[in-house]
């Protein structure tokens, strides 16, 4: 197996996305403090992920601070071998320069599930920007959750997230997002300066199955006007990424459990290329948020698999 030497690893082009937005360009400056690319300033988790008997072990790890993980662990009665990852994160956040890269490779017939330990804060900047890259790669039969705590941005952070998914026609993959408003209880509400996120599927060959942007920009464009989350304050995105199970189906599923939820907003609809579906939200509250997400999980989850979703053992 080929792995990243070190001195790809540090190559600006290979932790920074490529063809950043153009308002994120505007803010592509050197920094006073720390340089960019310095230590403490480019995490890095390179994993690979097998089936050894019948659990899914990592087999390659690769972590650069302040990006970090613990041991699997399982936790799931239902399906004793998936191995759950819990990414930690050194410091209380994300802050200007930062540049993060997840390399996350399931191999066939693996089972996994990716989450963090907590949300993730991103720091106001008077400076540059932060991003995040996310290869995630499910093979033949392989069952994928990647599903973290919410993202929290502070008054004028700035953040852009780009994420690859690589879904065998085989795999199933369940893939999520929650974007908080910021500390609402200090006046923080979509406070932001720009928060931008970039998803795309593809086949092994490369073949796009679907994309996807969520850009809110509140200095041009109020996040609460009506044509973006009007008077709601939380808003999340859950894909459901399957070949294998007819969409329609799944779409009346995810609709009807969410209905029961008198807080939340969602629209359900199938994604392009018999690839899935997708399901957008909007909450009044991150509690509302939370338990609807769970619901989405928990029936996603029974769909594909026939397996509820389990305790995640956070406070």
């Amino acid at each position: 197996m080929s792995t990243i030497s070190l001195p790809l690893r540090s190559d600006p082009n290979w932790y920074t996305p490529s063809d950043l937005p153009v308002e994120f360009r505007t803010y592509d400056s050197a920094l006073e403090n720390l340089r960019l690319g310095s230590a403490g300033k480019v995490g890095v988790l390179d994993l690979d992920l097998a089936l050894v008997g019948s659990a899914t072990r990592v087999i390659r790890q690769f972590q650069q601070l302040p990006l970090y993980l613990f041991h699997p662990l399982y936790i799931d009665a239902g399906w004793p071998g998936m191995a759950f990852i819990y990414t930690l994160q050194a410091g209380e956040g994300i802050v200007q320069g930062d540049r993060y890269r997840l390399d996350l490779h399931c191999a066939p017939g693996t089972a996994v599930h990716f989450t963090t330990q907590a949300a993730t804060k991103i720091y106001g900047m008077d400076d540059n920007f932060a991003t995040q890259v996310v290869n995630l790669t499910a093979c033949a039969d392989a069952f994928v959750e990647y599903l973290p705590d919410p993202v929290l941005p502070f008054r004028n952070s700035r953040f852009y997230q780009r994420m690859l998914l690589t879904v065998d026609r085989d795999a199933r993959a369940i893939v999520g997002e929650v974007l908080l408003p910021g500390r609402v209880a200090r006046g923080e509400n979509h406070a932001y300066a720009l928060y931008y996120t970039d998803t795309e599927a593809r086949t092994p060959d490369g073949t796009l199955l679907f994309a996807d942007r969520l850009k809110l920009s509140p200095r041009s464009a109020s996040p609460q006007s009506p044509g973006l989350l009007g008077s709601y304050n939380v808003l999340a995105t859950l894909y459901v990424v399957t070949r294998s199970s007819p969409a329609g189906i799944l779409v009346e599923r995810l609709h009807h459990c969410l209905a029961s939820q008198p807080e939340v907003l969602a629209g359900v609809s199938e994604l392009p290329n018999g690839s899935g579906v997708a399901v957008r939200l909007v909450a009044y509250t991150s509690a509302a948020m939370r338990a609807a997400m769970r619901l989405a999980w928990n029936e996603a989850r029974l769909a594909l698999v026939d397996v509820p979703a389990p305790d995640l053992r956070k406070a």
